[in-house]
């Protein structure tokens, strides 16, 4: 069975050099894993991760041979010219990198952003599709 998306661990130890520099600074500047959920349908998979405070604007989603890059960046959002009293949220950066199977069709994926919720639909490739054969 082929493995849809494998964690970054996974994929660092199969990463080219790029992707090991990039992990490296990732973890200089401390960056945020936003939690993720993956579904399978018939015709692919949906990634949805989740980016709260993230717009489209401060959103970078990259494709590097295997490799989905999920980059974000929360800003600072709030009344201006006016310190908080309190806060939770501060400006931060979000980070995740996948490896994809190879029978991802990588030319089709797509993506889309709608209240903090990234969702990125990668169909499967038509010769990895099952299909029924016809007996004569």
């Amino acid at each position: 069975m082929n493995t849809v998306i494998n964690n970054e661990q996974s994929a660092a130890a199969q990463a080219p050099a790029a992707v090991e520099t990039a992990q490296r600074v990732e973890t200089e500047r401390e960056c945020i894993r936003p939690s993720v959920n993956i579904f399978e349908t018939e015709s692919g998979y949906v990634l949805e991760a989740e980016l709260p405070g993230v717009n489209k604007d401060g959103l970078s989603v990259s494709l590097e041979g295997n490799f989905l890059t999920l980059e974000g960046r929360r800003q600072n959002q709030g009344v201006p010219g006016v310190e908080p009293l309190y806060r939770e949220s501060i400006p931060a950066d979000f980070r995740r990198v996948f490896q994809l199977d190879p029978a991802i069709d990588k030319a089709n994926i797509s993506a889309k952003i709608e209240q903090g919720i990234l969702t990125i639909t990668l169909p499967k490739a038509a010769e990895s599709k099952p299909r029924k054969i016809a007996v004569a």
